[in-house]
């Protein structure tokens, strides 16, 4: 088996109304616990490596650890490079075999951004690999003023930049951040909407982590096909490792399994609020 397009499995959620989970993975238990819920699920998932745990670990051995779970799946897997801002990065992603890159030129200019998109999109679809990008800047969620829609996507310069880039999909800012929230964020579905009705491709959110249910599910049916979730995984291993050791675990492995376990539960709740579990049939 192989790892299955990214496009193509954004395009059946696209069709078919419902987002793919996009899963953070940062260690062989991140990466099991994400194949074995789209297997248990019969959803089509997404493995990321984000550009910080590829400087971490190396591309090469977590590029590895998803081929070994792929040995056994029997559901899509997609492969997808995460926030590369470094271009050389997400040049050794499109060539070590990854399905998609992200390609995150968000602080940057706009005509710099779309330069640098561009430059990407033609190396990646040379190799058959998809590409996201980002307009607007989705930032921080630790810091207060998340809500300031300044860095919002633009709806009319999206238009311009799918145009002018040929990227395959995009991740949009409506009110969502990275990390945990210290107020709720408001979406603005009204940009999101005409976002979606500027552009055909794909649009992506970032932040689903501490997003409502009922908020990712409307931002579903406005066009969202890919949600990110990073946060909750990472907190969720990191309390469940703790209390293991604090409960007296002498072995790491003792700690480490009831870690995977929180975060399979994690990320089973994410891939049913998505509307993704059962949609595995079809690639």
């Amino acid at each position: 088996m192989r790892f299955v397009s990214t496009e193509k499995l954004l395009h059946n959620a696209q069709a078919n109304g419902y987002a793919v989970g996009a899963f953070n993975v940062f260690n062989m238990e991140s990466l099991q616990a994400v194949a074995q819920v789209a297997e248990e699920e019969k959803a089509p998932v997404i493995i990321m490596c984000e550009q910080r745990d590829i400087g971490f670990a190396g591309i090469n051995y977590l590029y590895h650890l998803a081929l070994a779970a792929l040995a056994d799946a029997t559901v899509p897997i997609a492969l997808h490079l995460d926030h590369g801002k470094d271009p050389d990065v997400v040049k050794q992603g499109i060539h070590t075999g990854f399905s998609s890159v992200m390609i995150d030129g968000s602080s940057m200019p706009f005509e710099d951004n779309i330069r640098l998109t561009r430059e990407i999109v033609k190396m990646a679809h040379a190799q058959g690999v998809t590409v996201e990008a980002e307009l607007g800047h989705v930032g921080g969620a630790g810091a207060e003023g998340i809500n300031d829609d300044s860095v919002y996507t633009n709806p009319l310069l999206a238009a311009e930049f799918v145009q002018r880039t040929g990227v395959d999909s995009l991740a949009v800012a409506i009110g969502t951040a990275h990390g945990v929230y210290v107020e709720v964020p408001k979406l603005d579905f009204e940009r999101l909407e005409e976002i979606s009705q500027g552009v055909a491709i794909p649009l992506v959110l970032h932040g689903g982590s501490g997003t409502p249910d009922d908020d990712l599910q409307r931002a579903i049916s406005l066009g969202i096909c890919k949600i990110n979730v990073g946060t909750d995984i990472r907190m969720q291993f990191m309390a469940a490792f703790v209390e293991s050791k604090a409960a007296g675990a002498k072995d790491v492995r003792d700690a480490l399994s009831p870690a995977r376990a929180v975060m399979k539960e994690v990320i089973r709740d994410r891939i049913r609020v998505f509307g993704a579990a059962g949609r595995a049939s079809g690639f």
